[in-house]
């Protein structure tokens, strides 16, 4: 699945799942813009990577909730490349609050980032490849299909991903723009390593698979889709996700 010579963008790529998609398509033939917004340093640790690798590479700032950044980031990354072949919307916040005690500011700012970005890169990315094609990869999440309580925000922005990646799908089609997404399931990242004591091993408990998932087997289904092997597959979610969340686990199960 080689992607040789293609210039991607791939949103909130410091660290965690971003940074794994970046490195993927590097190592398929991408040149990568690495947006972030505030962690510049693990940006340019990403470029470095990359870079040492043999492709291009450039650290590109912008909050992509906010149209006058995203526009920026679009120009950073044509003034360095000259085109956009694969934009991957994975920039994503949460916050862990019940319903009723969620503040309307934290409703805000997660729909602002997860979804409003989205969209606002889609657009943007959309009017870039009309002439000449492209392939756009969001990142979704389990709660593309399972409520998980304490994520109210979270769980509708990503609701509101996948039916976005329908309607863009739809819409993008004549331009030979394919659009689709990427929902994983327990990923082991800087961030989900403190939501339990034992994240790797209760997740793994409940995944048919028996483990627990990476950025790189997140990155190694973007590269699919952002490929020539996936040309005829659009508005579609694949689930990356070891099997977990095909059915609700089982109280009678063992491990």
């Amino acid at each position: 699945m080689s992607l040789e010579g293609k210039v991607a963008l791939v949103t909130g790529a410091s660290k965690g799942v971003g940074k794994g998609i970046a490195l993927e398509l590097a190592r398929a033939g991408c040149h990568v813009a690495v947006n972030y917004h505030r962690d510049k340093d693990g940006a340019l640790a990403t470029v470095n990577e990359i870079e040492a690798s043999g492709r291009r590479a450039v650290a590109a700032g912008g909050d992509v909730s906010k149209s006058s950044d995203v526009d920026a980031l679009f120009n950073q990354v044509l003034e360095k490349f000259g085109r956009l072949d694969v934009l991957v919307n994975n920039a994503g916040i949460q916050t862990w609050k019940p319903l009723v005690d969620l503040a309307e500011s934290d409703w805000d700012r997660v729909l602002a980032t997860n979804l409003k970005g989205c969209f606002l890169c889609t657009q943007r990315a959309a009017r870039q490849m009309q002439g000449s094609g492209g392939a756009i990869v969001n990142i979704g999440s389990g709660c593309n299909k399972w409520p998980f309580p304490g994520l109210v925000d979270y769980t509708a922005s990503k609701g509101g991903i996948e039916m976005l990646t329908k309607v863009s799908a739809v819409e993008l089609g004549p331009s030979h723009i394919r659009v689709n997404c990427v929902a994983p399931g327990s990923i082991e990242i800087e961030r989900t390593k403190t939501e339990l004591d034992d994240y790797a091993g209760m997740w793994s408990k409940l995944t048919p698979l028996r483990r627990i998932g990476t950025p790189r087997d997140v990155g190694k289904a973007v590269v699919f889709l952002a490929s020539d092997d996936a040309d005829f597959i659009t508005g579609q979610t694949i689930w990356v996700d070891g099997g977990l969340y095909t059915r609700p686990a089982s109280p009678h199960e063992t491990a």
